[in-house]
């Protein structure tokens, strides 16, 4: 019982810009190759971005250090929008979409074989690719283009519009 407590913990190893390694990342403009976002979109996307270089901790869930799921639960939460802890149950919640019809805010889950272990939420999909920000163990929270990223594309399970807006 508490191993499995503890691996469902543990499944994670105003617009402002914000900087990655591919340069600077635009808050989500009001059109996008998949249609307008919704200011609540904008928003969360927004107060997501406030905690990049924020440390990774392991069961983290505040701005003192997060995990993927804590981030995600904590940034959602300021929003009275519910999300379980954890990856594996965050992947249960909303509707599941294609990578391509991502918009800010959804969701996109990681794995292997079909096995959810990390969470990440989208900031921007555009022609060159959806940019996510998420907390990993080796970098914190970080923005980066999931596409281009030799590490995490092959990784990548599905997404899930949690918003619905």
């Amino acid at each position: 019982m508490l191993i499995g407590l503890v691996l469902l913990v543990s499944a994670c190893g105003t617009p402002r810009s914000a900087k990655t390694s591919q340069g600077t990342i635009k808050s989500p403009s009001s059109k996008s190759s998949v249609g307008k976002t919704s200011k609540l979109r904008k928003s969360i996307t927004s107060y997501a971005g406030e905690f990049k270089g924020t440390k990774y901790q392991y069961g983290g869930t505040s701005p003192k250090g997060f995990d993927c799921s804590g981030l995600t639960y904590y940034v959602f939460n300021k929003y009275k929008i519910g999300l379980p802890r954890g990856s594996y149950n965050q992947a249960k919640v909303g509707k599941r979409i294609s990578l391509r019809q991502t918009k800010p805010g959804d969701l996109v889950f990681f794995g292997k074989r079909g096995k959810v272990n990390h969470v990440a939420m989208v900031v921007n999909n555009s022609s060159s690719g959806v940019e996510v920000i998420h907390s990993t163990s080796s970098k914190g929270v970080i923005i980066e283009n999931i596409n281009k990223s030799s590490y995490w594309k092959p990784k990548i399970l599905f997404a899930r519009d949690v918003l619905k807006k």
